[in-house]
């Protein structure tokens, strides 16, 4: 049997370099090959405890209170992170001033979802390579698991790219958001364990957190497969009102990877885009500016 260094500076490094040989596996769909597939158990122990700390409603229980708190939590996050993460750090589909961006990229750590940097990039080379070799979680590529949570758990999808996002890592106060992105997260826990104990943290925080997470992963997986395609795009993005509906506008994928720039996802009035009213709300009240419009010869397209 193998044994440890236990010399002083080492012992700590060589644990976590054992675990990890022990817990990384290649995991792949039926039919695909494993390469880039590669699973740190390790470094995703916490995404793994945050699901399983869900089950803690067994022993809480549940009340008006709390779950109302979980559903205000979800709406208000839902919204962060697509008005905010999305349309805004990502796309840039508006502007806003600088104190604003700070407040919209810590509304949006507290999605769970890492740091306002990380997202952006990572969705950025969505959009350049959709759904071919080198988009990381294209169902077409590679399956629906990981094209859903898969890709996340991956080492080569945990850093940052910023050369994906200059005109973002400029700003000192985001690269401190998103390198400790743990931070956020971790208040918003606290605040909810302080103000309604046990209950508060599981409903408002551990079951409203997953459910966001999952809905928001639907827009890389489902939206590539299931709906209808109105625009002839080189990618398999489709349009359903289903996912609109639980995403707030996102739904509208097709859309959306047809013309990126707009604020609107909904291209017409009859396609619900609560994220895109919202928008519009905070564009009357002066706090975001110059909301990027749907083309006429988009619309004419369609």
């Amino acid at each position: 049997m193998e044994t440890l260094d236990l010399r002083p500076m080492s012992t700590l490094q060589q644990v976590i370099a054992k675990l990890r040989a022990w817990f990384d596996t290649d995991v792949a769909p039926a039919g695909r090959p494993a390469e880039g597939h590669r699973v740190d158990w390790v470094r995703v122990l916490p995404f793994v405890a945050m699901h399983l700390a869900c089950l803690a409603v067994i022993w809480v229980g549940a009340s008006w209170a709390a779950v109302g708190v979980a559903a205000g939590l979800y709406a208000a996050r839902m919204f962060a992170v697509t008005a905010f993460y999305h349309r805004y750090f990502s796309h840039r589909t508006y502007e806003t001033s600088r104190p604003a961006q700070f407040v919209f990229a810590v509304l949006g750590a507290t999605c769970v979802q890492r740091g306002p940097l990380w997202w952006a990039a990572h969705h950025r080379k969505h959009h350049r390579h959709a759904d071919t070799p080198a988009d990381v979680h294209s169902p077409r590529q590679h399956g629906f698991w990981w094209s859903h949570m898969g890709w996340i758990t991956s080492p080569e999808n945990f850093p940052t790219d910023l050369q994906q996002v200059p005109d973002l890592a400029r700003f000192p106060e985001l690269r401190f958001l998103d390198r400790f992105d743990i931070v956020v997260p971790l208040l918003l826990a606290t605040g909810l364990w302080l103000a309604g104990g046990a209950q508060w943290l599981v409903w408002g925080f551990f079951i409203s957190t997953v459910v966001l997470f999952h809905c928001s992963c639907f827009i890389n997986s489902l939206a590539h497969q299931l709906g209808r395609r109105r625009y002839p795009t080189d990618d398999d993005s489709k349009n359903s009102l289903i996912l609109s509906l639980i995403t707030f506008g996102e739904g509208w994928h097709n859309n959306h990877h047809w013309y990126p720039g707009a604020a609107r996802q909904g291209f017409f009035w009859w396609e619900v885009d609560f994220t895109y009213y919202g928008l519009w709300l905070l564009a009357r009240l002066g706090i975001i500016r110059n909301l990027h419009a749907v083309p006429a010869r988009v619309l004419e397209r369609a």
